[in-house]
């Protein structure tokens, strides 16, 4: 793994971090950070809710939010969507500060979206659990 991965990954993880006080950490490991809340609709488990994990060829950082919530794409900068892979992913093979606050902006809001729908009401890592069976993505 490169130093600039792991630079990038830890700059990504400190964007997650300060919600780990209310969702459940089910993965922290020095290549994948994941936090995981609510309850899935369908599978009625804790889901992921966000988690950022090195890859070979980039870092990624994927926030649920962006997916349920598509109006959050809404207003992100040309470099910020030029990162995007799919609904809910941003990949990163170089650090860019500008584009690690957007992002963390933009977390924020998927944050509060979930919790305004009610998915992550009441949310604290005892009601979560810290073995959770979320496996840190939706596939």
């Amino acid at each position: 793994m490169s130093a600039e991965f792991q630079t990038i990954f830890e700059r990504l993880r400190k964007i997650l971090e300060p919600y780990a006080r209310t969702l459940a950490v089910t993965q922290d490991t020095p290549g994948r950070y994941c936090l995981a809340g609510g309850v899935h609709p369908t599978r009625k488990t804790a889901m992921p809710v966000a988690w950022v994990e090195i890859g070979k060829n980039y870092v990624s950082f994927h926030h649920m939010g962006v997916y349920g919530f598509p109006k959050l794409r809404d207003g992100l900068s040309a470099e910020l969507q030029a990162r995007m892979q799919g609904k809910s992913c941003f990949n990163f093979k170089t650090a860019d500060e500008k584009l690690f606050s957007e992002l963390e902006q933009v977390a924020a809001r998927g944050f509060a979206a979930f919790k305004q729908a009610g998915f992550l009401a009441g949310q604290t890592p005892a009601t979560v659990g810290s073995k959770s069976k979320s496996r840190c993505s939706m596939k």
